[in-house]
């Protein structure tokens, strides 16, 4: 996945044009290997992760959305 703060490009949601595929997650680094959308349809595993400011991530290769679920996200700290 590329670095939004050294490219400044970083997946976003765009109306009509990302599938509606959502996936409620509870915590802000999300994995994602497109097998969500279905056997022999992944990518190799990126991890996803979403700002405090952020509350949903779109993954670059399948664009699957992952919405963060309310009152969750707590891991921020290493």
């Amino acid at each position: 996945m590329r670095d939004g703060k050294i490219t400044q490009y970083t997946p976003k949601l765009i109306e009509g044009v990302t599938p509606v595929q959502r996936i409620e997650v509870t915590s802000r680094k999300v994995p994602c290997d497109g097998e969500v959308a279905g056997p022999g349809l992944g990518h190799p595993r990126v991890w996803l992760p979403m700002n405090p400011n952020q509350d949903q991530v779109t993954c670059p290769y399948c664009s699957i959305t992952y919405v963060l679920k309310a009152g969750a996200g707590g891991d921020d700290h290493h």
